[in-house]
């Protein structure tokens, strides 16, 4: 399945879209006024202009900036980051109701910093959204709060409507990419603490290939993810965010037939939902496989 020779030039599978039109314009302007941080520009999405231009968005938590540094993240990374905006819950409540959304995607940014590490936070978030937007949809994609029970229980009581938490890449390959302080069995936790937390509450994660993974080590993170109890799955291209020296390049571009094999192993290994494809990110419509894993 997995070919050996990568590919030096960018293939024509993954030229997206520039963000244009009306409500793309419209989400960043209110974004940049209220101080809101939308994953979608922060970490590069490739997918930003075809979700924008539908008129949605994914929301990055508790800052801009992130205490760890993993290699393949565009998101910028500080030992000691601004404090999370006291009045982000409410803004982002009223942002939603105005932007008519009826679904959002919460993601956070690591906050080694504070003493919960944001997790009070996260959980305003849901509760303000809940209250003031009561027909919305809310996935939340976590950070690993190293493992915190507490901290994992404080976010899961507040109710969403999606948990999730990324592996983002195979067990041998975690050192490589991801900071330190993160690892490959912390994320296989971190999901089953979820798990048993919420057991009816949609479970999601993540996997890029790309980076030189091998055909066995992807099968392998599939099998512990569906052993945590993980219901949806989202695999997708890692595209290196810069050329400097902390982003690591891209070993290989996975065509999309593979990918389309990926997501028939994945449903053949018993998850509700699989997204599999070149520009697929752990957000790319999220609220359709929000619908699948329900069914």
């Amino acid at each position: 399945m997995l070919s050996a020779s990568p590919r030096r030039s960018l293939p024509p599978w993954l030229k997206a879209a520039l963000p244009a039109g009306a409500n793309a314009a419209r989400i960043r302007q209110i974004c940049a006024e209220r101080g809101l941080t939308t994953v979608c520009a922060g970490a590069r999405c490739p997918n930003l202009g075809e979700c924008w231009g539908a008129g949605t968005a994914t929301f990055m938590l508790l800052g801009g900036q992130c205490t760890r540094a993993c290699r393949f993240c565009a998101v910028a990374s500080s030992a000691r980051p601004p404090a999370p905006p006291a009045g982000e819950p409410g803004v982002l409540a009223r942002t939603l109701a105005e932007l008519a959304l009826r679904y959002v995607v919460l993601t956070t940014v690591c906050r080694d910093d504070l003493p919960d590490q944001g997790a009070a936070h996260v959980a305003a978030c849901v509760k303000a959204i809940k209250h003031d937007c009561p027909g919305v949809k809310v996935e939340l994609l976590l950070q690993d709060f190293r493992g915190d029970e507490g901290a994992l229980r404080t976010v899961q009581e507040s109710a969403p409507d999606v948990l999730g938490h990324n592996v983002e890449t195979v067990e041998r390959l975690s050192p490589l990419a991801r900071d330190p302080r993160c690892g490959y069995r912390l994320s296989l936790a971190v999901l089953a603490t979820l798990r048993r937390l919420a057991p009816r509450t949609p479970l999601k994660s993540s996997l890029m290939l790309g980076l030189g993974e091998t055909e066995a080590e992807v099968l392998a993170s599939l099998s512990d993810l569906k052993a945590t109890g993980v219901d949806i799955v989202t695999i997708g291209q890692y595209l290196r965010p810069s050329a400097g020296n902390r982003h690591l390049p891209v070993a290989r571009f996975v065509p999309p037939e593979e990918f389309g094999q990926w997501a028939e192993r994945a449903r053949e290994l018993g998850f509700r939902h699989a997204s599999c494809g070149p520009l697929v990110r752990s957000s790319y419509h999220a609220a359709e496989a929000f619908a699948a894993a329900q069914l």
